[in-house]
């Protein structure tokens, strides 16, 4: 099937991606028949500690995205279909009687959370949640943050900050279904667990009704409606959580790929058409979360590129300015270990040193450590990346294991999607193309759900559409392929 070169209506559409480090306002319009997406408004972003807690400034975030629709509106003569909005889960904004923040919302780095967390589990056991919802055990999770919040807050409404987001530019209170099960607050089928909320002693009426990816949730109105190109622009509910935005954006519509959503955290995953909360993928501590279209994003997470950000913040703390393309093409040169290192170690997840924790697990096994000077960062990185993709490859069987699918590709998304390194190395690893999706999925995904709706005359699918404004699919490289026919033969 030959896609079209364009929708119906060719007004420009807005993605929005709220990131806990930065927050950016995408356009998208039709440049000859073509998609053409531009980065209209980036600005950074992160958490501030007060007296109050480690919280986001809302306003602030507002004010810049703000900025960047009125941008887009400067740019976008032909008008504005449709604003999306995704970004990170488990943050909330509580709601007073007025519809208003009643505070700047809470990071979910806040040590809060730990004693709530413990407090939960005397009411309601973790493994009672894990059954009734599907989802990994996290403090960071939702439901800990509410239940560390004041009493008179719990008995507040609430909105997840993506939809939020969508409600301050005009659209109706929702919780958008991938973002939603992020909480730990959703039952296996979709809807808000009326055990959960019981045993928390909530009223489930607080909670925003939940909709699928897609949902139109209003027109936008407000001081941007000044502008021109805004008269009639829809508030769409996309995929609001960003993996799972990111992973929409595939443009792959059989059922034998898994993904990798490579970053400070990999995520491994695949997508199923129901959940998966067997014996084996709760002992494993596989997750069950929304995606597009109806379907499950079952992934595990793995450490992942922090363990390489934590090295260079300490190689460069010797007065040397590390440069990774630099870095990763020099760690080619390294043979394999005969071991790995063990990724799921917890002293790995703490910040600080990291060549040392490294050493450190290295010795605690009887295995030959690594130089930890700056100079030597190559060696390291190299272990470092064949760490990464034996663990990928570990769990990519224990998926194909768990779900009896097998598999025919694995697309690589997000930053570490550039390591072509680390891609051929997951390879030769799995013995499966690696396909590069590229590191800005997450709009694209957020855009082909906009457009799926948009044009739901015909019924599209997220894919298509993803297809669409991808363009051409990276293909695996020539060292990859010829590695993967070296091992076969």
């Amino acid at each position: 099937m030959n896609p079209r070169p364009r929708p119906r209506d060719t007004r420009a559409l807005v993605a929005i991606d709220l990131g806990a480090e930065s927050c950016r306002v995408s356009l998208l319009r039709w440049q000859s028949g073509s998609p053409d997406i531009s980065l209209v408004h980036r600005c950074a972003n992160s958490a501030v500690e007060s007296g109050g807690g480690l919280r986001w400034d809302l306003d602030r975030i507002l004010g810049e995205l703000y900025r960047g629709l009125a941008m887009c509106a400067s740019i976008a003569e032909e008008g504005i279909r449709s604003i999306g909005v995704d970004g990170w889960a488990v943050d909330y904004v509580r709601l007073g009687a007025d519809g208003k923040p009643l505070a700047n919302p809470f990071c979910y780095r806040d040590t809060r959370t730990k004693a709530a967390e413990a407090a939960l589990m005397e009411r309601i056991s973790s493994k009672r949640m894990r059954e009734l919802t599907g989802v990994q055990i996290a403090p960071l999770n939702t439901v800990y943050q509410h239940f560390a919040d004041s009493a008179e807050h719990q008995r507040t409404p609430w909105l997840n900050l993506p939809e939020y987001v969508l409600y301050w530019l005009g659209g109706r209170p929702v919780a958008e279904l991938t973002n939603a099960t992020h909480t730990q607050m959703v039952g296996l089928d979709g809807k808000w667990s009326q055990e959960i909320f019981g045993a928390a002693g909530w009223n489930i009426e607080h909670a925003p009704e939940i909709v699928r990816p897609g949902t139109t949730v209003g027109d936008l109105s407000g001081h941007l409606k000044a502008f021109s190109p805004f008269q009639e622009t829809k508030l769409i509910a996309p995929c609001c959580h960003d993996t799972a935005s990111a992973i929409a954006a595939v443009p792959d519509t059989r059922n034998d790929w898994a993904y990798i959503s490579s970053g400070t955290w990999s995520l491994v995953g695949t997508l199923l058409d129901s959940p998966n909360n067997s014996a084996e993928s709760c002992a494993a501590n596989f997750t069950n979360l929304g995606a597009a279209e109806g379907r499950i994003c079952f992934h595990k997470s793995v450490n992942g590129m922090w363990l390489l950000q934590q090295c260079i913040q300490q190689w460069s703390t010797e007065n040397n300015h590390v440069n990774l393309p630099s870095l990763i093409e020099t760690a080619r040169s390294f043979p394999e270990k005969s071991f790995v290192l063990d990724l799921d170690d917890p002293d790995l997840l703490l910040p600080g040193d990291m060549p040392q924790r490294i050493n450190a697990q290295l010795r605690r096994r009887g295995l030959p450590e690594f130089s930890v000077a700056a100079a030597d960062a190559p060696e390291l990185a190299s272990f470092l990346f064949r760490s990464l993709a034996a663990r990928y490859a570990d769990v990519l069987a224990q998926i194909a294991r768990i779900t009896g699918k097998a598999f025919g590709r694995v697309y690589m998304l997000g930053g570490g999607s550039q390591n072509e390194f680390l891609n051929e190395l997951t390879a030769n690893a799995t013995g499966l193309p690696v396909v590069r999706a590229g590191t800005e999925g997450s709009t694209i995904g957020n855009l082909a759900v906009q457009l799926a709706t948009l044009e739901s005359e015909e019924s599209p699918k997220v894919a298509y559409w993803a297809g669409i404004l991808a363009g051409t699919i990276v293909a695996p490289s020539p060292a990859a392929t010829r590695e993967r026919v070296r091992a076969k033969d």
